[in-house]
């Protein structure tokens, strides 16, 4: 898609509906707290072309200006906004001409640009999730944590959510181990994956727990999956059942390792970007 005239946003009727919606089905299952994602400004400038602005980086936070009116309303809603931001990591990906400090610096101006899109608002009231899509391949390109855990935890959110539960991954919980998390705030890492239809055990679900929570403190964790199970409509890689399955062995996993640290435990409230609530998944296999 290309972009040939001036930016702005003209959402505000899907995002009302979208607000409407969600406090709908929460009052339904007896809830009051939830999540809507919207994407990051670097997402929308990945899916278009710049014909109208001088350059590429003015083209970009006319788009954060844009999408801050998005992320103000669900704030202004009563809801967390969940910012997903594929791109941060994938890019590195899609530019293999690029070496890493190129791409760091490419990450950097799309940090800013997010940065801009949600000044103002406060910052326990965001989530920031980045993932490497619906990728059942090898994998083997991807770029590490340890060379953007910095550029992730720059982004002025409250909590940070990022794939950790597949193999190409799961090793990186050490990363943590040196890092300083923002005051206040707590990571979301995927326990569960949406790279395979296999359900991970409650048990595995709570090592992984355990991992991170030995890490930064059992305070800090919410348990979370590494991506959504459906990120393009209609898409079937993971069944619905599937889907709940995971979501019930993250719910179990968290209940175990609430009891292997003790009374206090954990917070175990579920994350991930399906912006969905959990439930029992047992009966639905």
């Amino acid at each position: 898609m290309l972009c040939t005239d001036l930016i702005s946003y003209t959402g505000q009727d899907f995002v009302r509906s979208d607000i409407a919606n969600l406090r709908a089905a929460l009052t339904g299952a007896g809830s009051t707290d939830g999540f809507i994602p919207a994407v990051s400004p670097a997402v929308v400038e990945n899916w278009h072309e710049n014909h109208y602005y001088s350059t590429d980086v003015e083209f970009l936070f006319a788009i954060a200006d844009a999408m801050r009116e998005e992320y103000r309303a669900i704030v202004d809603g009563g809801f967390l906004v969940q910012i997903d931001d594929p791109v941060l990591v994938t890019h590195y990906t899609m530019h293999p001409e690029k070496s890493i400090d190129e791409y760091r610096t490419w990450a950097r101006v799309r940090v800013e640009a997010l940065n801009h899109a949600l000044h103002g608002l406060p910052r326990e009231r965001i989530r920031f999730h980045t993932c490497y899509s619906i990728d059942v391949g090898p994998r083997v390109s991807d770029i590490g944590l340890h060379e953007v855990v910095d550029l992730i935890l720059a982004v002025n959110a409250g909590a940070y959510s990022f794939e950790a539960a597949n193999p190409r991954h799961e090793h990186e919980w050490r990363v943590w181990e040196d890092v300083r998390l923002p005051d206040g705030a707590v990571i979301m890492p995927g326990v569960v994956t949406q790279s395979t239809v296999l359900v991970e055990h409650p048990e595995l679900v709570a090592q992984r727990i355990e991992r991170f929570a030995s890490a930064v403190g059992r305070d800090r964790v919410i348990a979370s999956a590494d991506c959504g199970f459906s990120t393009v409509a209609g898409s079937t890689s993971i069944p619905p059942t599937v889907a709940w399955a995971k979501l019930a062995a993250i719910t179990e996993g968290a209940r175990l390792a609430s009891e292997a640290f003790g009374a206090n435990g954990l917070r175990t409230r579920i994350g991930g970007d399906n912006g969905v609530s959990p439930r029992s998944a047992a009966n639905h296999i």
